[in-house]
């Protein structure tokens, strides 16, 4: 690539032709204060004005982020004139927002604050009526508050990015503009898949998870018999809400955690995962035997599970009838380990520590409750786990590593753990698929043409002579290329696995935020590697593991020996299995 010769404050550089002044400056040591700009472009670029700078050929004060260097320009960023200008924009903001820094649930990461702080922003300096707020607290799952909002239009290219949907988009024009669903309707009005993905780029706590902390703490306080399963994405990421690099695993260490938190169980919903590949790989190969709907795809992700109902309703019969893992391991939880310890079913109270804002919806599914208990009953984000270990005062770094329960349930393989990551799903049913139909274990226990970051994926493998067609996509403008071949009658796959949030669940809208400049000891390019980053930590342990595929899981087999019978049994399908039914994307207000 072509390099071009610039000056930021007189300072001679080269850098790759093609950038804008903001990038430049970046990859020379310099941060320009923004909002708006933010990981390839997801942003309303230009809309914050807080990264004005004076620059050689332009007239007047530029926006850094839009506008592109040539050669022989010169940049400054610290003269008074800039100064002033980016103090004055954020005060601007300022003047329109809330001002709740105390009680924002986003304290500490809000970018907002960050800028202020560097701009120098001076308070109340631009007095006057502020535009009505809308707080959107109805969904399950994510809390709308425009009093916070800078219109920075993140949230937007994200979900038009990740999703193709457009759920949310900027409304009103001048003064009156906010950004939410279509007629400022709730979430729950709009077709949402409600991943969390908007929250994820939010800079300030205009989007939120929607916390159910409180609702553990009443269980635990009425007595209930509280138990706790986390989900391998946890903890790929748990440890950056205390400092530690990206991609360090914590697992020992959550653990220890849990158990200071006066959980009564800590388990792994790794089991679960053994257990769904056994359901999941058996119905499938019952598809392909008896001539059922193919191809079948994987149900684990409830983000996707939303779009194939609101906007794929003719296709849900292609979806495997399995509940998610965690939606299993409660309904097991419940139904079969409380009896084994001698609790009543419906003293049990089952947390769910996801990396997912949709497993808060999930829970909800009247399809999701046995015998008209609900399977799981509270999810906390990533995120939440760690507001509450810092709550009770824990060190979280200087605790020792412990190991999960697994007396009668819990243990789990390394198959388990990659359900995390994209085409992790995939590769584990693969793993067991193959030895049912040989009665021998696949001489690599990894596949590798199922991993990566690929948007798509495809593999084929030879199983008995025949040839066995599988497709891999996270990120629903991703799924819609399959999903539209499923619907044209011209899939040529068996299996597809479907992840809802883009590199899977180690980047659920549920995981602590990625930005840099809340990161001083990471690596330059974070923003570009911290999937990577994250997902090797599942494949480190997985490789870690004695036992790597769910068919071997010891604890697994004692389940169906003593109580389920047998994969895809009438009881495993009254306890695992559920079902789906298409959703007008609109209600009428």
């Amino acid at each position: 690539m072509a390099l071009v010769n610039i000056k930021i404050e007189g300072v001679p550089y080269q850098v790759e032709e093609g950038l804008t002044i903001l990038e430049a400056a970046k990859k020379c040591g310099y941060e320009i204060p923004t909002l708006c700009a933010f990981n390839h472009g997801e942003c309303n670029k230009g809309s914050c004005r807080v990264c004005l700078v004076e620059a050689t050929g332009a007239r007047g004060l530029v926006a850094s982020c839009v506008y592109p260097i040539n050669e022989g320009m010169e940049i400054t960023i610290s003269s008074p004139k800039a100064v002033a200008a980016r103090r004055a924009s954020v005060e601007l903001l300022l003047s329109n927002h809330s001002m709740l820094c105390q009680t924002c649930e986003k304290n500490e990461k809000c970018e907002l604050l960050h800028v202020a702080r560097l701009t120098g922003a001076r308070d109340n300096m631009f007095k006057g009526t502020k535009t009505a707020v809308t707080v959107d607290e109805i969904s399950p799952s994510i809390v709308r508050d425009t009093s916070k909002c800078v219109l920075c239009g993140r949230c937007v290219a994200r979900c038009s990015n990740a999703h193709g949907n457009g759920v949310i988009g900027f409304q009103n024009r001048g003064f009156k503009t906010i950004i939410g669903p279509a007629e400022n309707r709730s979430f729950t009005e709009s077709p949402c898949i409600l991943c969390g993905q908007c929250v994820n780029v939010c800079p300030t706590g205009a989007l939120m998870e929607k916390s159910e902390i409180q609702k553990v703490d009443a269980a635990m306080k009425a007595g209930k018999y509280v138990v706790v399963q986390t989900a391998p994405a946890v903890r790929a990421a748990l440890g950056e809400e205390f400092g530690m690099k990206i991609g360090t695993p914590v697992t020992g260490k959550m653990v220890a955690a849990l158990k200071r938190l006066g959980f009564k169980k800590v388990f792994d919903t790794n089991y679960a995962a053994d257990l769904t590949i056994m359901e999941e790989a058996t119905e499938l190969l019952g598809r392909i035997k008896n001539g059922g709907a193919l191809p079948m795809i994987t149900s684990c992700s409830p983000g996707w599970v939303n779009y194939a109902e609101i906007y794929y309703g003719d296709c849900l019969d292609h979806i495997s009838s399995c509940k998610s893992p965690h939606e299993m391991m409660g309904a097991i939880l419940k139904h079969y380990y409380a009896a084994k310890i001698g609790v009543a079913a419906e003293d049990m109270y089952v947390v769910s520590i996801m990396p997912c804002t949709a497993k808060k919806y999930e829970k909800e599914r009247d399809a999701l409750k046995t015998n008209g208990l609900a399977d799981v009953d509270a999810v906390l984000t990533t995120r939440e786990l760690g507001k509450l270990i810092k709550r009770s005062g824990i060190n979280f770094t200087k605790l020792p590593d412990e190991e999960f329960d697994n007396d009668i349930i819990g243990e789990y393989t390394g198959a388990g753990v990659i359900f995390g990551v994209t085409g992790g799903v995939m590769e584990a049913a693969l793993r067991t698929a193959y030895y049912v139909l040989t009665g021998k274990e696949h001489e690599a226990v990894k596949f590798e043409a199922v991993r990566g970051f690929d948007g798509i994926k495809e593999a084929s493998i030879e199983v008995n002579g025949m040839t066995v067609n599988v497709a891999i996509a996270h990120g629903m403008k991703n799924a819609k290329v399959l999903l539209d071949e499923i619907r044209a009658g011209t899939s040529k796959y068996h299996f597809i696995e479907i992840m809802g949030c883009p590199g899977g669940c180690i980047n659920g809208g549920g995981q602590p935020y990625v930005r840099e400049c809340f990161l001083p000891n990471e690596d330059a390019d974070i923003m570009d590697t911290y999937k990577e980053k994250r997902a090797a930590a599942l494949y480190s342990e997985d490789e870690r593991q004695v036992l790597r595929q769910s068919h071997n899981n010891p604890q697994i087999k004692a389940l169906y020996d003593e109580f389920l019978g047998e994969p895809n049994s009438h009881k495993a399908h009254e306890l695992l299995h559920t079902h789906y039914g298409a959703r007008v994307p609109f209600v009428e207000k």
